[in-house]
């Protein structure tokens, strides 16, 4: 039986560059815009681009739960919507609520799914900061990390979006 193992790095906020900080920073600030009259649970996403800019987004949950949008997807429809020139470099993800003092918060699988067509179209990886309140890091270079055996446009028929496709 083979194991599936991937490299990661488990450290604090502070031990990081600064520009990284800076970016869970903004992602610590979008979680003040997040809607979760629900759960009560919000969740803040950064994106960083190649050119140094910053796109944000929070989670807006709904009534008829499915319905609801994810921090990371909400940052990354900016992105879409936006600019299609400048690369991901990164993503940072953060929340309140819950249990504050637990383990740094990981993108849902459809989140996973989302930033892995990113990556994929752009060519590029996408390293993804995984944060709890207390400042706790989990960093992985490569979101593909994420999404082992992961769906993808060679299952379809149709070839792949490129970045300029977008």
């Amino acid at each position: 039986m083979q194991q599936f193992a991937f490299p990661f790095q488990h450290t604090t906020v502070n031990k990081l560059p600064s520009d990284v900080q800076a970016l869970i920073v903004s992602a610590t600030e979008a979680t003040a815009k997040a809607y979760a009259p629900y759960s009560h649970f919000k969740v803040g996403a950064a994106v960083l681009l190649e050119d140094g800019s910053v796109l944000l987004g929070s989670n807006h949950e709904n009534a008829a739960y499915p319905a609801g949008v994810c921090a990371e997807r909400a940052a990354l429809s900016v992105l879409d919507m936006n600019d299609k020139t400048h690369r991901v470099k990164a993503i940072a993800v953060t929340y309140l609520g819950g249990d504050e003092h637990g383990k740094p918060i990981s993108p849902c699988g459809i989140c996973r799914q989302t930033i892995l067509e990113v990556q994929q179209w752009q060519d590029h990886p996408i390293a993804v900061y995984m944060c709890n309140p207390d400042g706790e890091v989990i960093m992985i270079e490569d979101a593909g990390y994420l999404l082992p055996f992961s769906f993808g446009s060679e299952f379809l028929s149709t070839p792949a979006p490129q970045s300029g496709d977008l």
